[in-house]
């Protein structure tokens, strides 16, 4: 672990932004830093793994809470709400992570060419990092060290960093994602449809059918998976994709309403108290001074 950690931190040493995060040539494929405990983050997260290399982190789903340190991994193989803080991170010390948004496409050709059985899972777990996985990390980051090799080795070595989560601590969990015929990839493709069309009104019968579930069945199986009710989600969605348009764009309050689908401004900062704990303002103006 220790020499993923190094090839972590100078990557995120030299390329993080301001959230903390550094992409890599490697789609899904990034490294997270902190220098501090941080605050709560609200998101809907994609499905994922996250590699904790130094420091802690908690990440909570509804009622469940999930901490994770250096050598263990979080996995979340649905879309689904979640409140993240940073517990354990400092200037000598700071957190160190690598996180992988898990390709689905790519997860069901290897259920087929593997013969392994998908199942329903819960869609957070954390387990120890596997071995596999753990070399495999390493050697994608010390690739980017190589350039020309990238476009010969990198897939391969994305094909089978997918193929050891498949087989490893994760894997029953993970084959709920790549898996053509259960709930969490029928309810993966509305998912989708409300990422994509966030801002519009939603038809219920329309997603129903997209999962091919009757409406009933539909919300029943929505809300196992993700803990909330359509509408639900896509009101988490906007106010996110709000938040960020304010925070990263410098929108105005109702302008970054009006983007996101509201068409009240009070019932928008109403919704955003709820969520953030603070009103839209006050928050802007707090988040700014901590940057």
């Amino acid at each position: 672990m220790h020499s993923l950690l190094e090839s972590v931190r100078r990557h995120a040493n030299a390329s993080s932004d301001r959230s903390g995060f550094a992409p890599t040539p490697f789609r899904g494929l990034g490294t997270v830093r902190a220098l501090y405990p941080g605050e709560l983050q609200v998101t809907v997260q994609k499905p994922l793994i996250a590699i904790c290399l130094q420091g802690r982190k908690r990440v909570t789903m509804g009622p469940n809470s999930f901490d994770y340190g250096a050598g263990e991994a979080l996995v979340i193989t649905a879309d689904v709400p979640t409140i993240s803080q940073i517990r354990e991170a400092s200037p000598a010390a700071p957190y160190y992570a690598l996180a992988l948004e898990l390709d689905a496409a790519l997860l069901r050709t290897l259920i087929t060419e593997a013969d392994l059985r998908p199942v329903d899972t819960a869609p957070i777990r954390v387990e120890r990092a596997d071995a596999d996985v753990m070399d495999t990390a390493l050697r994608l980051m010390q690739l980017m060290d190589r350039p020309a090799a990238l476009p010969v080795l990198g897939e391969a070595l994305m094909r089978e960093m997918h193929y050891w989560l498949l087989t490893g601590h994760h894997g029953a969990a993970i084959r709920s994602l790549g898996g053509a015929d259960t709930h969490a990839h029928r309810i993966a493709r509305a998912v989708a449809l409300i990422r994509q069309d966030y801002a519009s009104t939603l038809r219920i019968g329309d997603l129903a059918a997209l999962a091919g579930m009757s409406e009933s069945s539909f919300h029943q199986h929505f809300r196992a998976i993700t803990t909330l009710s359509p509408l639900q989600f896509q009101k988490q969605l906007r106010l996110i994709e709000a938040r960020r348009l304010m925070l990263m764009e410098s929108r105005g309050i109702a302008h970054a309403a009006h983007l996101v689908g509201y068409e009240s401004v009070p019932q928008f900062t109403r919704d955003y108290a709820r969520l953030f704990g603070t009103p839209p303002g006050r928050d802007m103006r707090e988040a700014r001074q901590t940057a």
